[in-house]
């Protein structure tokens, strides 16, 4: 690969221990915005566009291991190893009720329709709160095989997604009789699952390897070996042909969807990347780390890849005239829309 410009991103200071989870809401009438997860017990709330500081929601006594915002950013939610689960006002960074728990909370994550708050941790147990009663017992899914690391919704709520710190597999849970239906097999314990904007793939993340599934059928659709053990993949949300990586190795990743190909690399962190998220407009992504810092990099228009592109096209204009011949597979990579986002 010939070598690229190094990119120059925003670093984002705050933070005084590791960054451990990232999370871009949607596009609001007011913006898109970024909530971080750090072992300093204080997510922060920032302009997903600009990186600029919003807020710090303060309240934890433990590390927070992850963090989320609802569909229009109004309220935000939060696991933490002080036993808690808490639900924020994202306007006033108010505490709106804290769910608790008998050990660490790991993972959080809002509903679709943004009435239900999922959680899981150490106690093996999936727990759906009802957000519009917040002092009603939570609805218990049935026990998982192991500790619980991350959590997202699929498929309009009715299947939950989950995987585990000390086994591998993605396990889709069926939210209305509580049970796993299928399991994703893969052969370390996956440390990053995204299901895509679309809702086409689900993107995993274990040990060296990054994995594609389909979302509706779950066969496995595309996987790569990494360079090093990976903690955290994100596709590219808008023409899906690109995806980030970030691991051990310090470093951020660029990858061709289609071949596996690196076409990217960005190094900058001074600890292992510990999250790694795309924004929702597909132009920018985030990453943080072990460093404490969060680092948001450009998805700059890869314009040799578009000469390569133009220049194959001519050339196969080319082979058509001169003997009338088409080769499939060739017309149909050149046919590829250009992966500028």
């Amino acid at each position: 690969m010939d070598k690229k410009k190094a990119a120059v991103p925003l670093v984002c200071h705050g933070h005084s221990r590791p960054v451990v989870d990232l999370f871009y809401s949607p596009i609001t009438p007011d913006g898109f915005f970024l909530i971080s997860a750090s072992k300093d017990s204080h997510p922060m709330l920032r302009n997903g566009e600009t990186a600029d500081w919003i807020g710090t929601f303060e309240g934890h006594k433990g590390a927070v291991w992850s963090s989320c915002l609802d569909n229009n950013a109004l309220r935000a939610a939060s696991a933490s190893a002080d036993f808690s689960a808490k639900l924020w006002d994202a306007l006033t960074g108010d505490v709106l009720h804290s769910f608790e728990h008998k050990h660490i909370v790991r993972a959080c994550a809002f509903s679709e329709d943004t009435k239900r708050l999922l959680t899981g941790g150490f106690e093996k147990i999936l727990r759906v709160f009802d957000l519009n009663r917040l002092d009603a017992p939570p609805t218990e899914v049935d026990k998982s095989p192991g500790s619980v690391r991350t959590l997202t919704w699929l498929h309009s709520d009715q299947t939950i997604l989950s995987s585990c710190t000390d086994i591998g597999g993605v396990r889709l849970w069926d939210v209305r009789s509580g049970k796993i239906m299928q399991t994703l097999e893969t052969k370390s314990p996956v440390t990053s699952a995204e299901v895509s904007q679309d809702g086409r793939y689900i993107t995993t993340a274990d040990g060296s390897t990054v994995k594609f599934w389909d979302a509706n059928h779950f066969g496995l659709v595309k996987s790569y070996e990494m360079p090093c053990n990976i903690e955290s993949a994100s596709l590219e949300p808008k023409s899906g042909e690109k995806f980030v990586a970030g691991g051990e190795d310090m470093w951020v990743r660029v990858f061709d969807f289609y071949t596996g190909e690196e076409i990217g690399c960005n190094k900058g962190h001074h600890g292992p990347v510990h999250c790694v998220r795309f924004s929702p407009t597909g132009e920018s992504y985030a990453s943080g780390s072990e460093d404490g810092t969060i680092r948001i990099w450009q998805t700059a228009p890869n314009h040799e890849e578009n000469e390569k592109r133009v220049k194959h096209g001519v050339d196969e204009v080319a082979k058509k005239i001169e003997g009338f011949h088409i080769n499939n597979k060739e017309a149909k990579n050149s046919e590829r829309p250009s992966s500028d986002a």
